[in-house]
């Protein structure tokens, strides 16, 4: 028979004899007695919470109000002008010496949210909440405002970690791991929004690993309400962990409507602890250029599927220590799978500098590990490469193939044609406009450098790798091209 308890049947086994019940069956109904339980407090777990007060209660300490005073241009007053000896120049002499005096600078001033992350007093808030500010203010649930110095941002990703000094330990939150959280768990938001003052929302969230517009996004998106000057306040799972930094909104009027980001966590802790030892963000850099592999390269390459980030540069740095070249198709970093360029960016950008990653390329159908040290990711403003300047190349005629009409790099064509002396490869002097070529945007003084994931320097390799192609029974092949020394990777029919 079954007995009914609440929403669960326990399932009870009659004896046979003497209606008693065997010790074996008891024992049996006792653990699908504790499965059903177990399951009915997974199930509570995973439901809407009876009310959030406890949790905010516990957390709330630790979010912060900051301010900011930005010193804006000075009001300069407008003075009377009138010509020179005229009869009214004494009247706007003596109006401009007795009128009030000019002001002085105006003073802008911005809101956002926080958050505490340890009792000493540093705090976390988005880096377009603090740009360029003059004065930071950090007030606490209770009313206390500290002023705040700014330990260090990191603009790629829009954080900024803050400094402030209190008289005793403060509440602080922690990061959790934001890489287990689920499209549907519920998610709680706290802020400053609108400049109200501390204020609470809830949601789920609804998706995950959003992209806007930075290398290194993985932002949560979320139903909870955020609006302008939550930016910077924390998203906290149910366990009190944040998961997310609020950071911005998609909204046709500038209100919430159910679509907000928060960068995730796993993201931002990263960030946060080299800020707070170093002052500044250290990525790890590998020195290249990428691209995605597309349907029609991977079935160039005989590959089995598009995916990995291919090599269209290697700069002077640690690729090129460890032997990548360009062509090389990148699959693996760091024992993880790399499924495009973008994936292969955050991978490396959250590897710490000096690292020793085990790189694994594709390279002419076989696969190739390489021990890349990785460097520290150069500044903007960096010069990355510079190539060598080629031996002199010996001339040959003028070759015509897959449409298009070649010729080695001469002196005279360099001259001609204004090309830097490192510049290496084969000239595309003339595209035959019914080509494949042509349709796919190859033109009169383009360079092919590779071919094949081969590097070309005269006509005879082209004619070498387009023979290859043939033979192993492929129709197209790869070529990298060139123009105004940008690299593109361009599929070509031998056929």
């Amino acid at each position: 028979m079954n007995i009914k308890r609440g929403s669960a049947y326990v399932p009870v086994i009659a004896a046979k004899a003497q209606g008693q019940i065997s010790v074996k069956a008891m024992k049996l109904a006792f653990l699908v007695t504790i499965l059903v339980l177990l399951q009915s407090l997974m199930a509570a777990a995973r439901s809407a919470p009876e009310s959030f007060a406890d949790l905010v209660e516990e957390i709330s300490p630790a979010v912060v109000n900051i301010t900011t005073t930005t010193k804006m241009s000075e009001n300069v007053m407008p003075r009377g002008v009138v010509p020179e000896g005229s009869p009214f120049e004494d009247l706007f002499r003596d109006f401009n010496e007795r009128g009030p005096s000019r002001p002085g600078p105006r003073r802008g001033s911005a809101l956002g949210s926080g958050f505490v992350i340890s009792e000493d007093g540093y705090v976390v808030t988005n880096n377009h909440v603090i740009e360029g500010a003059d004065e930071i203010m950090v007030e606490f649930s209770d009313g206390t405002e500290l002023s705040a110095t700014l330990v260090g941002v990191d603009k790629n990703v829009d954080i900024a970690v803050l400094k402030v000094e209190a008289e005793g330990p403060l509440a602080f939150v922690a990061f959790g791991n934001s890489d287990v959280a689920r499209v549907g768990d519920w998610v709680m938001a706290i802020g400053n929004p609108l400049g109200q003052g501390f204020s609470v929302s809830a949601g789920i969230i609804s998706a995950r690993n959003r992209e806007l517009s930075g290398n290194y996004d993985d932002y949560i998106q979320t139903d909870a309400a955020i609006n302008r000057g939550n930016s910077g306040g924390p998203l906290f799972n149910m366990n009190g962990d944040v998961i997310g930094v609020n950071t911005a909104i998609l909204s046709p009027n500038g209100g919430s409507i159910g679509i907000g980001f928060s960068m995730s966590s796993n993201v931002v802790l990263p960030v946060v602890d080299q800020i707070r030892e170093f002052g500044e963000v250290r990525r790890g850099w590998l020195g290249v250029n990428i691209g995605n592999v597309t349907d029609e390269m991977a079935d160039a390459l005989a590959m089995d599927e598009p995916s990995g980030a291919i090599v269209l540069d290697v700069f002077e740095g640690p690729a090129k220590a460890a032997g990548l070249q360009v062509t090389d198709v990148i699959v693996m970093f760091d024992g993880q799978a790399v499924t495009d360029s973008g994936s292969l960016v955050k991978l490396v950008g959250k590897s710490p500098v000096g690292k020793v990653v085990k790189t694994v390329v594709l390279r002419a159908g076989q696969r190739k590990t390489l021990d890349v040290i990785l460097g520290q990711r150069p500044g903007e403003d960096a010069i990355l490469a510079t190539a060598p300047v080629p031996e002199e190349t010996i001339e040959v005629p003028k070759a015509e193939l897959l449409g298009l009409t070649l010729s080695n790099i001469t002196d005279e064509l360099r001259e001609e044609n204004a090309l830097d002396g490192s510049v290496e490869g084969l000239l595309i002097t003339n595209v035959d406009e019914s080509s494949d070529a042509y349709e796919k945007g190859i033109r009169a003084g383009d360079i092919i450098t590779d071919a094949g994931q081969k590097k070309i320097s005269d006509v005879a390799e082209l004619e070498a790798q387009i023979v290859a192609t043939r033979e192993a029974g492929r129709q197209s092949v790869l070529v990298l091209v060139r123009r105004e020394g940008q690299p593109r990777f361009v599929v070509l029919s031998v056929e």
